[in-house]
């Protein structure tokens, strides 16, 4: 259980809040925990007690006693650090096995600039009458060649680095399960839907499973992947 020294900010539906809350039930320290849930439509990523723990007004921020940790990268391997057991390790201790779940954490970023900027982003932000559809079109493909390659890493195995459940899946779970609520069917990537389907339904993710997903239906704009 959290100690009563932490807190968090958080947004629902936000992969980089998502990452440190997973990792924080894997090492039993999400229930109880002291948390805000602030409401970004409502600016509250701005607000006062957000800023001060955080200067460029962003979520989410950790508070554990006297330290202060920002950047969702950084708050996973805080906890990994300081909260890791034999039993709830999500960085393997040896140097070969580490190496492979490092690569995968870091290479997740290529999700976000290959999938989330240049179509959901593009489509969020730009009014439907003045969306490019063969930029679109062109965009998608890549987006495939994207999702290709993670495809790839799971053939034959249950999780991004073997048979076990690693920061490399912390890190990637969250985009894909966004990608499938704004549309993707992952139809050409059968090992992701298995992937996604399997990880929703572990304990940690469940318990922190964004609140406003329940009973709320996602945009449609992925829809081509």
């Amino acid at each position: 259980m959290a100690n009563k020294n932490m807190f968090l900010f958080w947004g629902s539906g936000s992969s980089p809040c998502w990452k440190p809350m997973i990792v924080l039930a894997e090492k039993g320290l999400w229930e109880g925990l002291p948390q805000k849930l602030v409401e970004f439509s409502k600016k509250e990523h701005k607000g006062e007690d957000v800023l001060k723990t955080n200067p460029r007004g962003q979520v989410p921020t950790f508070i554990d006693g006297d330290i202060r940790v920002n950047e969702s990268g950084a708050i996973c391997m805080y906890l990994e650090n300081k909260y890791s057991k034999e039993d709830n390790r999500l960085i393997p201790s040896s140097l070969d096995a580490s190496a492979q779940v490092y690569q995968r954490m870091f290479e997740s970023d290529n999700l976000k600039s290959k999938v989330t900027e240049p179509l959901v982003y593009y489509r969020w932000m730009t009014p439907k009458d003045k969306q490019d559809e063969e930029l679109i079109k062109t965009k998608t493909e890549d987006a495939k060649a994207e999702l290709k390659v993670w495809n790839g890493y799971l053939e034959g195995q249950d999780y991004l680095c073997g048979d076990q459940f690693t920061m490399a899946d912390v890190f990637v779970f969250p985009q894909l399960a966004f990608f499938k609520r704004s549309g993707a069917s992952f139809a050409d990537f059968p090992n992701l839907n298995k992937y996604v389907d399997k990880i929703q339904s572990r304990p940690s993710v469940e318990a922190t499973w964004p609140p406003h997903w329940k009973d709320s239906k996602g945009p449609d704009i992925l829809k081509d992947l």
